[in-house]
């Protein structure tokens, strides 16, 4: 098993002329992305709050968290991002992957566009013509939630919608 570093911008949301270009080491274990607060804090990025995060030793520690606008290749997101100390790695977190629409590739160690699934509420009316296919019962009041591949039939409280 290999490591992956990227290259990534974090951008300010509130200031998009104050940015900085860091590496990071691409962690698929990782939720959110850790960055140097000293970095952070120079491009104008402040906390709005804390989380404590579970080493995987069992070791609990508190960070400061706050949100950046990160950018790879031209596409750019929004996400959560840690305020890292001294001695934390620079890291590039699962939400931050998936917000930017990427996936690590975990054979060939490279990242990979993430295939997007948009879902949505629907009645049957509307998925017999989605399908093609004729339904044979009438007046139902079930909805289906549309997926890329998968139509599931569910009632309205159920999917609590």
């Amino acid at each position: 098993m290999g490591i992956t570093f990227i290259q990534a911008s974090m951008i300010n949301p509130a200031n998009p002329r104050r940015k900085t270009r860091l590496e990071f080491l691409v962690d698929s274990g990782a939720t959110y992305s850790v960055a140097p607060k000293t970095r952070l804090k120079r491009i104008g990025i402040r906390p709005h709050g804390t989380r404590i995060f579970t080493l995987a030793d069992g070791t609990r520690m508190t960070r400061e968290i706050g949100a950046a606008i990160f950018s790879i290749n031209g596409e750019q997101a929004a996400s959560p991002v840690i305020f890292g100390e001294a001695g934390d790695s620079l890291l590039f977190g699962t939400v931050s992957l998936e917000a930017l629409g990427l996936i690590l590739d975990p054979i060939r160690r490279e990242l990979r566009p993430l295939p997007m699934i948009l879902g949505y509420k629907t009645t049957f009316k509307n998925e017999r013509r989605l399908r093609g296919h004729r339904r044979e019962e009438a007046g139902t009041s079930e909805t289906a939630l549309m997926a890329l591949v998968k139509i599931t039939d569910t009632p309205d409280h159920a999917l609590n919608l």
